[in-house]
């Protein structure tokens, strides 16, 4: 298997015929469109790529399967190294997944406030853990795993999914031709939220490719001590080195109680189980349809639903959801 073979499958690839490997199965997730929640549009229609339909249960099985397929090609990731690097759960999850499918150890750092069952789950796919330090949240993952590995650097192989432009290159292959596609060409704005900011900087540059006139929203967190796992608020976060603001002709603050509120919303009205960070995507791109209908625009919204609901319950038990 290489990342081109993964990377540039077609589009019509049925996921329920037999497979080789379990890696087979990430990306080509399908779009769903909106019912009840967006029952009072009449000319915006919103979509969501299902990501939480990859076999690691978030959209960062792609980014993390390309970082691995490019490392082994290079010849950088040998079977003597162990994969290393930061998460704040998703891509770790996905890199345990991955490394178990393919024989690879994996060495997980994580902030240490990260939800009990992400803990779990890599635990369970052989991984090891090390905790960061809970206030300083993704930045102090990222510094504790940089102090890991310059301290023995011939013993890992560090993707660094922050800086690694094969992060974006699997969105780029995949995601953005997937939603072109899957939209018969007729997206008008595709929305994401902002993490590493592979998904919206991959994404959009294939979309802006096909159509310039594509319009593309970041959505952060409305401020820096905010509650959505796994996102930055860029202007008080170490800068991932793929991230491009230039790309983007929109960039939108999400609160986290609206992502909190919507992430219930689409569980209890849509039958959808996802994570607060889809939530926050949903919200903003429901608040963005709303006001292009305003304007008395037709327009197609596109955004990510990023991971599973079920990796969160715990602390939807502690907020007694």
């Amino acid at each position: 298997m290489t990342s081109n073979q993964i990377l540039g499958r077609d589009g019509n690839f049925d996921r329920l015929k037999g497979s080789a490997s379990i890696l087979d199965l990430v990306g080509n997730t399908p779009l769903i469109q909106f019912k009840k929640i967006t029952a009072h549009l009449k000319n915006v229609e919103v979509y969501a790529k299902a990501e939480y339909m990859n076999p690691a249960g978030s959209v960062k099985d792609r980014p993390a399967l390309n970082m691995i397929l490019r490392g082994i090609e290079s010849g950088e990731l040998t079977k003597d190294k162990t994969i290393l690097d930061s998460t704040s759960g998703n891509t770790g999850i996905a890199y345990a997944m991955i490394g178990a499918a393919l024989g690879y150890k994996v060495k997980l750092v994580m902030p240490g406030n990260v939800s009990t069952e992400r803990r779990a789950i890599v635990k369970m796919y052989g991984a090891e853990t090390v905790l960061s330090s809970s206030f300083d949240g993704s930045d102090g993952a990222i510094l504790k795993a940089r102090e890991i590995y310059e301290a023995e650097p011939d013993k890992y192989f560090k993707p660094d999914q922050y800086n690694n432009e094969a992060n974006p290159e699997a969105h780029y292959k995949g995601t953005g031709p997937e939603i072109w596609r899957q939209t018969d060409g007729r997206v008008t704005h595709f929305l994401a939220t902002l993490g590493t900011s592979g998904t919206l900087m991959g994404t959009a540059r294939f979309l802006k490719e096909a159509n310039p006139d594509i319009k593309i929203i970041g959505v952060e967190p409305d401020n820096a001590m905010h509650g959505i796992e796994g996102l930055k608020h860029m202007e008080t976060s170490i800068k991932p080195g793929i991230y491009n603001p230039g790309i983007e002709d929109e960039n939108i603050g999400a609160a986290t109680e609206d992502a909190y509120d919507m992430q219930a919303r689409l569980a209890e009205e849509e039958g959808i189980f996802v994570g607060f960070s889809a939530g926050a995507a949903v919200h903003t791109a429901i608040k963005l349809a709303e006001r292009l209908e305003k304007e008395g625009k037709k327009a197609v919204v596109v955004t990510i639903l990023c991971d599973r609901g079920d990796r969160y319950l715990t602390q939807l038990a502690q907020m007694n959801l």
